[in-house]
Protein backbone atom coordinates (compact mmCIF):
# COMPACT_ATOMS: atom_id res chain seq x y z
CA UNK A 1 0.00 0.00 0.00
CA UNK A 2 1.58 3.65 -0.77
CA UNK A 3 0.97 6.82 1.27
CA UNK A 4 -1.32 8.17 -0.44
CA UNK A 5 -3.35 4.89 -1.33
CA UNK A 6 -4.61 4.54 2.18
CA UNK A 7 -7.12 7.64 1.46
CA UNK A 8 -8.49 5.85 -1.05
CA UNK A 9 -11.96 5.77 0.16
CA UNK A 10 -11.97 9.40 1.01
CA UNK A 11 -14.86 11.44 -0.82
CA UNK A 12 -13.10 14.72 -2.25
CA UNK A 13 -9.28 15.73 -2.39
CA UNK A 14 -8.02 19.24 -2.99
CA UNK A 15 -5.93 19.86 -5.77
CA UNK A 16 -3.75 23.34 -5.51
CA UNK A 17 -2.72 24.33 -8.90
CA UNK A 18 -0.68 27.02 -9.85
CA UNK A 19 -2.72 30.54 -11.39
CA UNK A 20 -0.98 30.50 -14.75
CA UNK A 21 -1.27 34.38 -15.01
CA UNK A 22 -1.35 35.11 -11.14
CA UNK A 23 1.01 32.86 -9.98
CA UNK A 24 -1.49 32.69 -6.65
CA UNK A 25 -2.29 29.13 -5.73
CA UNK A 26 -5.66 28.18 -6.60
CA UNK A 27 -7.42 24.82 -4.49
CA UNK A 28 -10.66 23.13 -5.50
CA UNK A 29 -12.12 20.23 -3.82
CA UNK A 30 -12.85 17.88 -6.45
CA UNK A 31 -13.86 13.55 -7.32
CA UNK A 32 -10.84 11.46 -7.68
CA UNK A 33 -9.69 7.75 -7.55
CA UNK A 34 -6.41 6.58 -6.55
CA UNK A 35 -3.97 4.35 -8.15
CA UNK A 36 -0.94 3.19 -6.45
CA UNK A 37 1.44 6.13 -7.23
CA UNK A 38 -1.39 7.61 -9.37
CA UNK A 39 -4.39 10.27 -8.52
CA UNK A 40 -7.01 10.22 -11.42
CA UNK A 41 -9.93 12.77 -11.38
CA UNK A 42 -12.38 14.12 -14.56
CA UNK A 43 -12.68 17.46 -16.14
CA UNK A 44 -16.48 17.99 -16.61
CA UNK A 45 -15.37 21.36 -18.34
CA UNK A 46 -12.58 19.65 -20.23
CA UNK A 47 -9.86 21.87 -21.39
CA UNK A 48 -12.02 24.78 -20.38
CA UNK A 49 -11.76 24.04 -16.54
CA UNK A 50 -8.67 27.09 -15.23
CA UNK A 51 -7.54 23.94 -12.72
CA UNK A 52 -6.86 22.22 -16.03
CA UNK A 53 -5.76 25.23 -17.64
CA UNK A 54 -3.26 25.98 -15.10
CA UNK A 55 -1.67 22.31 -14.69
CA UNK A 56 -0.64 22.66 -18.43
CA UNK A 57 1.20 25.63 -17.43
CA UNK A 58 2.61 24.49 -14.64
CA UNK A 59 2.39 20.51 -13.88
CA UNK A 60 3.43 21.20 -10.13
CA UNK A 61 0.26 20.31 -8.13
CA UNK A 62 -0.50 20.20 -4.46
CA UNK A 63 -2.94 17.31 -2.89
CA UNK A 64 -4.44 16.57 -0.22
CA UNK A 65 -5.90 13.91 0.80
CA UNK A 66 -7.54 13.85 4.30
CA UNK A 67 -5.97 16.39 6.16
CA UNK A 68 -2.56 15.20 4.56
CA UNK A 69 -0.73 16.91 1.47
CA UNK A 70 1.67 15.45 -1.16
CA UNK A 71 3.18 17.07 -4.11
CA UNK A 72 2.81 15.58 -7.62
CA UNK A 73 3.39 16.32 -11.47
CA UNK A 74 0.12 16.63 -13.08
CA UNK A 75 -1.14 15.35 -16.49
CA UNK A 76 -3.67 15.28 -19.21
CA UNK A 77 -4.12 11.50 -19.93
CA UNK A 78 -3.24 10.65 -23.69
CA UNK A 79 -3.00 7.03 -23.67
CA UNK A 80 -5.72 5.19 -24.41
CA UNK A 81 -5.71 2.40 -22.11
CA UNK A 82 -5.09 4.93 -19.17
CA UNK A 83 -7.69 7.12 -20.30
CA UNK A 84 -10.09 4.03 -20.02
CA UNK A 85 -8.53 3.17 -16.56
CA UNK A 86 -9.10 6.46 -15.29
CA UNK A 87 -12.75 6.98 -16.70
CA UNK A 88 -13.57 3.68 -14.99
CA UNK A 89 -12.14 4.29 -11.30
CA UNK A 90 -13.44 7.51 -10.74
CA UNK A 91 -16.77 6.68 -12.01
CA UNK A 92 -16.87 3.53 -10.60
CA UNK A 93 -16.64 4.67 -7.14
CA UNK A 94 -19.41 7.45 -7.17
CA UNK A 95 -21.98 6.50 -9.84
CA UNK A 96 -23.99 4.26 -7.28
CA UNK A 97 -23.98 6.79 -4.69
CA UNK A 98 -24.84 9.54 -6.84
CA UNK A 99 -28.52 10.41 -6.97
CA UNK A 100 -28.10 11.57 -10.81
CA UNK A 101 -26.72 9.40 -14.09
CA UNK A 102 -22.94 10.03 -14.68
CA UNK A 103 -22.70 7.64 -18.10
CA UNK A 104 -22.12 11.64 -19.77
CA UNK A 105 -20.55 12.41 -17.44
CA UNK A 106 -17.49 9.46 -17.62
CA UNK A 107 -17.40 9.69 -21.49
CA UNK A 108 -16.83 13.27 -22.07
CA UNK A 109 -14.81 14.77 -19.21
CA UNK A 110 -11.34 15.18 -19.97
CA UNK A 111 -9.17 12.45 -17.67
CA UNK A 112 -6.21 13.80 -15.41
CA UNK A 113 -3.74 12.04 -13.65
CA UNK A 114 -1.44 13.07 -11.04
CA UNK A 115 1.59 10.74 -10.31
CA UNK A 116 2.21 11.53 -6.60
Amino acid sequence: MTAASRFADEQYCYLTTRGRVSGRAHRIEIWFAIDGQTLYMLSGGGERSDWVRNLRRDPIVGVELGGVPFEGRARVITDPAEDERARALVYDKYAAAYSGDLTRWRSAALPVAVDL
